[in-house]
């Protein structure tokens, strides 16, 4: 992957205006198909604790387009990709409407693990069709650098730390 696979701002605003529709119809389908196998929620914040529990959460460019336009801003401060700023207080996901594949196939219930992969691997798959059908830049990265780049380019303003955090 090249940075130029990452999307810069120029292109950012449109992507996202491309890509909502199409990944609201592939989101809805996952979020159905998960709903479908029951895996329980204990609100833990396992799955933005990424350093903390050994994961990282990866997405295409058009995802974290979406992402960044559509979630309201962060409520945390960026850091070197340890938790995911979008994960409040009480570890709970502030931008859940707008969060990308890998963040809805992710649950700590162990039942679910054993379903996990398969779909991660077949709504990763669809993801990239739809991506190479629209000519999108696939710019697949860890989280942080889509939102280093985003902050660099001025889409992005994460909240300062306050003293007390």
């Amino acid at each position: 992957m090249s940075p130029e696979d990452l999307n810069p701002q120029s292109e950012a605003s449109s992507l996202a205006a491309e890509a909502r529709g199409p990944l609201a119809i592939l989101y809805g389908e996952l979020d159905a198909a998960v709903a479908r196998l029951g895996p329980t929620c204990a609100v833990s914040g396992r799955c933005c604790r990424f350093e903390e529990y050994g994961h990282t959460l990866f997405l295409s460019s058009p995802e974290a387009a979406v992402l960044i336009a559509d979630a309201p801003a962060p409520v945390r401060a960026l850091d070197a990709g340890l938790t995911c700023p979008w994960q409040d207080e009480k570890g709970r996901c502030t931008a859940r409407e707008a969060r990308p594949l890998g963040c809805r196939v992710y649950f700590c219930d162990p039942v679910f693990q054993e379903h996990a992969p398969r779909l991660s691997e077949e709504f990763l798959s669809r993801l990239k069709a739809i991506v190479d059908q629209h000519e999108w830049p696939w710019g697949y990265a860890p989280l942080h650098r889509h939102l280093a780049l985003a902050v660099d380019c001025g889409e992005l303003s994460p909240p300062v730390p306050s003293e007390h955090a």
